[in-house]
């Protein structure tokens, strides 16, 4: 019986956490509003083809700038690669947005650059040369570029590190230079790492709202946002999630099909010795060149202006607003993480305890809104707690009770849901794998103590996962300081995050007075990578 109540809370969990995706399906499936139809005949096609060509130059930037930065790092002998090959992964915790503003600010018409050009050579007017604009599809690319491309860094150093030695030996003794050994053989066995690089890289770009917003790009993502704080219409903002749903979709069924095409298996798992290609003169400088040259573009110049603006504004941003937020973003933060953690705990440990194939899918249906991109995720969460929201005033109503007003949606509910939804996935990922660890051998013994299983948890697996644990809370809780889109869509009225403050001074384009609450979504965005460089520094 008592299993019976871990299994109905476990199905319950999923359910719960699967109502958004199926809530949206449901709104988009109903007929289509005249709002849609407008749209569709009008600019939606436009919008469809900026978001199929930002992807599609964001894949292409990513791939340029952290494959042969991965190959280097793995595959060659650099000074300073100690520093390096932690820095490059750097720009991940950088909001695109802030670095959006930071380069528009560098690049535009009134902007030091085309004003240094202007008086070295003397020209009068934006006539006079060509400069190309940063506030296009192609800026937003480039800039995105910037920020994603360690995604595709981190997986391809991964996938060139744990390649065998002895092929990459046998393949230089069979005469191939360096360029002809990576063509033939460390890019084809990495090809399904670089394949799930490639698929985040497009996940996130997909997902992107602040970047695209602030260039005046017009995307699926801001025809979500727009739909439903311009027009009120959730039918026609559900139909635009659907297609973006899809989408996404989509690519992660291209992602496994790319796994499943290719099986590689390889001798030796490791690197038995170092490779270790000695770069010398000109190469060694030209790839010390390209890889600083990213990590200064990508985090250190944007995060240094940050800090310029700061220190010169701050008696304007360290005011009681700043503390306000800074402590509306710690304690929603501190809710979805801690909720996150049980869920996670409860789902991972009912397919401890029942150990069956069936278990498994309430914990994949839990991970499920993590692939969502935030405006989808919004529109997905609003459809029901609308609907209740409606119920429980009618219900009031009909009790002969005052109406209580929008409970669910005009409060912290309907935010803390969304994060729930979408990171929850993080908090379920790190505590399975876990319990995964822990013997089976531990379970029969506490069970042969007469241990019940809520006491198995508590004394047993508890002590034992807590790290996992740890990381798993950590990690949700710095996604929900650093979501934008979400919040924007879900915040109750004269209620902002840290993440939609920084936001508001960039479209206000006054990022030099919100660089202060910047610097600390940004410090709060290094925790992770700081756990992930160490954790690849024991494997390697």
């Amino acid at each position: 019986m008592k299993r019976l109540g871990w299994m109905v809370s476990s199905w319950g969990i999923a359910l719960l956490l699967t109502l958004p995706i199926l809530a949206l399906i449901y709104e988009a499936l109903l007929p289509a509003e005249d709002i849609f139809r407008h749209l569709w005949n009008t600019v939606l096609p436009v919008y469809i083809n900026n978001t199929f060509w930002l992807v599609l130059l964001v894949l292409g930037f990513s791939l340029l700038c952290g494959l042969p930065a991965a190959w280097l790092m793995a595959m060659c002998e650099l000074p300073g690669k100690r520093w390096l090959q932690w820095a490059l992964i750097l720009p991940l915790a950088m909001p695109s947005y802030i670095v959006a503003f930071v380069y528009t600010d560098l690049l535009d018409f009134s902007g030091p650059v085309q004003s240094t050009l202007r008086a070295w050579f003397g020209w009068q007017s934006s006539a006079d040369y060509v400069f190309p604009p940063i506030r296009s599809l192609g800026g937003a690319a480039l800039v995105l570029g910037l920020v994603l491309y360690p995604y595709v860094y981190l997986l391809a150093r991964t996938a060139f590190l744990e390649q065998s030695t002895s092929l990459i030996q046998s393949s230089r003794l069979l005469g191939c230079t360096p360029w002809q050994s990576f063509k033939r053989v460390s890019l084809p066995l990495a090809r399904p790492s670089i394949a799930v690089g490639l698929s985040l890289v497009a996940m996130e770009t997909l997902a992107d709202f602040g970047t695209v917003k602030f260039f005046a790009v017009n995307t699926l993502t801001t025809a979500v946002y727009d739909t439903w704080l311009g027009y009120g219409s959730l039918n026609a903002a559900a139909k635009i999630s659907a297609i973006m749903l899809l989408v996404v979709m989509l690519l992660l069924s291209l992602e496994r099909m790319s796994r499943k095409r290719q099986q590689v298996f390889q001798k030796g798992m490791e690197h038995e010795q170092e490779t270790g290609y000695r770069l010398t003169g000109l190469t060694r400088l030209g790839a010390l060149v390209f890889c600083w040259g990213l990590v200064v573009l990508g985090f250190l110049m944007p995060f240094l202006i940050l800090c310029y603006h700061a220190l010169r504004y701050f008696g304007q941003a360290w005011n009681a607003r700043f503390f306000e937020y800074s402590l509306n973003s710690l304690l929603l933060s501190t809710l979805v993480a801690a909720v996150a953690l049980m869920m996670a705990l409860l789902l991972g440990m009912t397919h401890r305890l029942k150990g069956k194939s069936h278990t498994v899918l309430p914990l994949r249906l839990a991970s499920m809104g993590y692939a969502l991109p935030g405006t989808v995720l919004a529109i997905g969460v609003l459809v029901p707690l609308t609907s209740l929201d409606f119920a429980i005033n009618d219900l009031a109503l009909w009790l002969g009770f005052t109406e209580p007003g929008l409970v669910l949606t005009g409060t912290m509910t309907a935010i803390a849901f969304g994060y729930l939804v979408r990171f929850g996935a993080m908090a379920v990922g790190a505590v399975e794998s876990s319990i995964n660890k822990v013997s089976p051998s531990l379970d029969m013994v506490t069970q042969t103590m007469g241990y019940g299983p809520r006491a198995m948890i508590i004394r047993v697996h508890m002590p034992l996962i807590r790290k996992g644990m740890l990381a798993g809370a950590l990690l949700v809780f710095i996604e929900c300081m650093k979501e934008l889109p979400a919040a924007l869509l879900l915040r109750p009225f004269n209620f902002q995050t840290l993440a939609t403050y920084v936001y508001q001074f960039v479209s206000d384009e006054q990022l030099e007075v919100g660089a202060l609450p910047a610097i600390v979504i940004v410090l709060v965005g290094l925790i992770p990578l700081i756990f992930l460089n160490r954790s690849l520094e024991q494997h390697h």
